[in-house]
């Protein structure tokens, strides 16, 4: 049996006005999830990663560039 190799996503994370936690892969499409800490999110996250790879598994992932903080 093979492994399947890993794969590394970049999870934006804010907090909403409920005090949760929320994540977003910017490189999949509606993939997000929530949780009451940064660790009960990563582990929904991870989960919510697997479904949506699943979903979208003939489509290119584009590759994540970064992200650029901007003062206006």
């Amino acid at each position: 049996m093979t492994n399947a190799a890993k794969r590394e996503f970049y999870v934006i994370i804010e907090r909403d006005e409920d005090g949760y936690y929320v994540g977003e892969v910017p490189q999949i499409k509606a993939c997000y999830s929530q949780g009451e800490t940064i660790d009960e999110l990563m582990v929904n996250i991870k989960e919510v990663i697997g479904l949506c790879l699943e979903a979208e598994k003939d489509e290119i992932i584009p590759e994540f560039v970064g992200i650029q903080k901007v003062v206006v």
